[in-house]
């Protein structure tokens, strides 16, 4: 829902958009009581939708400009300093750069346009504050002329155009010059005697003010396209005549606006002024005159809209998130008791098998509880492949170490070790059963190697015997799972030991130590 406000001079017509359509109006007149009665009207049908005011008035100025062409922030600098120094009185002021001088130096053509009397505007602008009703914006009807002018398709076929409408405020008549806005200006409907406005009379004064400022050259051809109902269209078709400069188009109101892709109110509407409204709430274009303290809760309510939209948003992505757990919920609990009856079914045909077959030897139990322990006893039982193959590469890094004795065991936790194959026979009274933690259930247990090993005869050089042993252990260290342990050294040099005779080999006998190694699961 929106407020169409329609300003002249005298009054104020208000307007509803609702459901695609235009509603009312409502009149106002631009007196004390008038404001009160539209502040009673605001109060009273939706005080919070936004609201766009469209001025037709007559104090409404068009200038024309040339201005050096300057891009940037210091273009618009150059803007505002002229539209500043042309329309001082007013906030409501703008400039339109609508091409470039063909000649000279190219300079920019400029329409500058004000409502040079904001007083008109002031008493309703203040009601819509008073009540914070958003103001979009303050528009202008020749300004919005140039939108209707291109829907008509005469904006562009005539270089020059003059477009004549009749509205609540008198009569509008606004002069294009290749689709581009140049001059409007808004006459009575009929003058103090009451007698209607000739329309070729005020054509003819219009012609010959353009012709005065250089907007038209003597003997170019003006079309002048009339725009109201059949009855007034009568009246002016007899008022005027097609001349050498002048050619004139008459459409009616209900045409122009299905040209122009407007509905009307009603088929026998007598003004403009829906038609306009109607082009203004579809098009939506920027505010023509740029508001300031007046448009700040047009701004909060499109924040509002902003933030109610991403909320709305936001619940909608939550609601198909819920929406999709739910529904895989569902789907789960269906897989689930499908699963379960599956499972029922077979437990039923395996029952029904089992009463089918003969005794067996042994429960299913303890068959399957056989089956697990074989294949754990396949996969972790103790072996001594795993120590021998780091011993093996041990030895490759150090051939002069030559083994003389192994010793292989098995521990497990909180038991002394255990050498493989060690034990007696199973049959007899004092057996001891092997632990299941030995066997490697139900994980691997850790596994020691005594290595007793000699070192070949090195004449003379007991250094390279100990170096010998300290390289083999350290090669073996090289594992990280594998500890080691020098149990006995090839030579006893502890602090506490007596040196005494030659440093050759003892009888020609090698250099023998032993080493403990440790292998964790």
């Amino acid at each position: 829902m929106k407020h169409l406000l329609y300003l002249g001079s005298e009054r104020l017509d208000a307007w509803r958009w609702e459901a695609g359509r235009l509603a009312g109006p409502a009149s106002f007149a631009a007196t004390r009581a008038g404001v009160d009665a539209f502040l009673d009207y605001l109060a009273h049908h939706h005080p919070g939708a936004p609201a766009l005011l469209l001025a037709d008035v007559v104090e409404e100025d068009f200038q024309r400009l040339l201005l050096p062409h300057v891009g940037g922030k210091a273009g618009r600098n150059l803007l505002e300093r002229r539209l500043l120094q042309q329309y001082r009185e007013t906030p409501y002021r703008q400039a339109t750069i609508q091409g470039r001088a063909e000649e000279g130096r190219r300079d920019d053509i400029v329409l500058c346009s004000a409502l040079t009397n904001p007083a008109l505007l002031q008493p309703w602008t203040e009601a819509l504050e008073l009540l914070k009703t958003p103001l979009a914006g303050v528009y202008s009807v020749p300004l919005l002329g140039e939108e209707l002018a291109d829907r008509l398709g005469v904006g562009r076929e005539h270089e020059h155009l003059l477009l004549v409408t009749q509205q609540s405020a008198g009569v509008r008549q606004s002069y294009f010059h290749k689709g581009c806005l140049k001059f409007s200006r808004l006459t009575l409907a009929a003058d103090r005697e009451g007698t209607a406005v000739n329309a070729g009379v005020e054509t003819a004064r219009t012609q010959q003010f353009l012709v005065s400022v250089r907007l038209l050259e003597r003997g170019e051809q003006l079309h002048s396209v009339m725009i109201a109902q059949d009855q007034e269209l009568e009246r002016w078709s007899g008022q005027c005549e097609n001349g050498p400069e002048t050619v004139y188009h008459f459409i009616p109101l209900g045409i122009a606006a299905g040209l122009a892709g407007i509905g009307l109110p009603s088929e026998d509407a007598p003004l403009a002024d829906p038609m306009f409204l109607e082009l203004l709430v579809r098009t939506r274009p920027a505010s023509h005159y740029k508001l300031g303290e007046e448009g700040r809760y047009f701004r909060l309510w499109r924040v509002r809209r902003a933030l109610m939209a991403s909320s709305a948003a936001v619940a909608i992505c939550a609601l198909m998130w819920v929406t999709g757990n739910l529904w895989a919920y569902v789907g789960a609990q269906d897989d689930g008791e499908r699963l379960n009856r599956e499972a029922a079914g077979y437990d039923a045909s395996y029952r029904v098998s089992m009463s089918d077959m003969p005794p067996s030897l042994a429960p299913t139990a303890n068959m399957k509880a056989a089956v697990t322990i074989e294949r754990l006893l396949a996969t972790q039982a103790p072996a001594p492949i795993d120590m021998m193959g780091m011993l093996s590469a041990a030895l490759d890094k150090v051939p002069q170490v030559q083994v003389v004795r192994l010793d292989w065991r098995v521990a497990a936790d909180g038991l002394p070790a255990t050498a493989s194959g060690g034990g007696t026979n199973g049959a007899d009274a004092g057996a001891v059963p092997i632990p299941a933690r030995v066997l490697g259930i139900p994980s691997k247990p850790p596994q020691t190697l005594r290595v007793e090993a000699e070192v070949a005869l090195m004449s003379n050089n007991a250094r390279g015997i100990v170096d010998s042993m300290n390289t083999f252990a350290q090669e073996l260290a090289r594992n990280p799972k594998l500890t080691v342990a020098i149990e006995r050294t090839v030579l006893d040099i502890s602090p506490g030991a007596k040196l005494s005779g030659s440093t050759a080999a003892a009888g020609g006998k090698p250099a023998q130590f032993v080493l403990n190694l440790s292998l964790a699961p």
